[in-house]
């Protein structure tokens, strides 16, 4: 193993247990110093990267609050409720309209919907997902396009004023958007603002949104939000609690429990 990776293993292992450390009430720097073996300035810089990912909020005099919010990798996501990300997409796949041209988000529900578009075509599929356009791209008859910008790291989908410009060129019979966070009041959560600019784009552009989000989802926090449309469509499964899916129906969402 490189030294550079041993580094990479050691910096993520001492994150994970600060955050641990927090969640059990540990809230400043010098307890977490002591209990970590490691400098109050390692400590604050470790702190400082924590809160840019959302994992850890800051508050005044160096106390730490509990973790609000944590984006998965996308390999660790993939992992996780498979059989009620299966379910959506299997649902999902009967929206999609014959010869039409529709949007693929990044994440892995989207990514389990675009697996069976493989099948689907002919199609022409714009996707802002890696992994979603890799997918798709096995098929011969799916014009495949995947816009530019710039590539998350945890969810390797991308965002950007490139990513938004290109959306802005284009027209989706439907768009299938994928979310970290789902709320009646407060809409769609992503973990950052270019994350639900772009998802704002894809919808500005598409006579139809449809909303994949299995039942974990349902009023999480998150960094950031875009409103959920009076037309958009959710597909959820059915393990979501039938007051959550009541709340979003009085707002006007169609829900689609698969």
């Amino acid at each position: 193993m490189s030294e550079g990776v041993g580094v990479r293993r050691a910096t993520k292992a001492r994150h994970d247990a600060m955050v641990d450390l927090v969640r059990g009430g540990e809230d400043s720097v010098e307890v977490l110093s002591e209990r970590l073996g490691v400098s109050a300035s390692t400590v604050r810089r470790d702190l400082a990267t924590l809160q840019r990912e959302g994992r850890l909020a800051r508050t005044y005099g160096g106390a730490l609050v509990r973790e609000v919010f944590h984006e998965r990798p996308f390999d660790e996501s993939q992992q996780l409720n498979l059989r009620q990300k299966s379910a959506i997409a299997a649902a999902a796949v009967d929206l999609v309209p014959a010869r039409g041209t529709v949007f693929i988000d990044a994440g892995t529900t989207c990514l389990a919907l675009a697996r069976l578009l493989v099948t689907r075509g002919p199609l022409t599929v714009v996707t802002r997902g890696l992994e979603a356009a890799l997918a798709l791209s096995a098929a011969d008859d799916l014009d495949v396009l995947i816009v530019g910008g710039r590539v998350q790291p945890r969810s390797h989908g991308v965002v950007g004023p490139l990513s938004a410009m290109a959306l802005d060129r284009h027209h989706f019979d439907v768009a299938f958007l994928g979310a970290d966070a789902v709320d009646p009041v407060r809409g769609l959560g992503e973990p950052t603002v270019d994350e639900t600019w772009v998802k704002e784009r894809a919808a500005a552009v598409a006579d139809r949104v449809v909303l994949l989000a299995d039942a974990s989802k349902l009023e999480q926090r998150a960094p950031a939000w875009v409103p959920l449309g009076e037309s958009w469509t959710l597909v959820l499964d059915a393990a979501a609690a039938e007051e959550s899916v009541a709340r979003l129906r009085e707002r006007g969402v169609h829900v689609i429990v698969a």
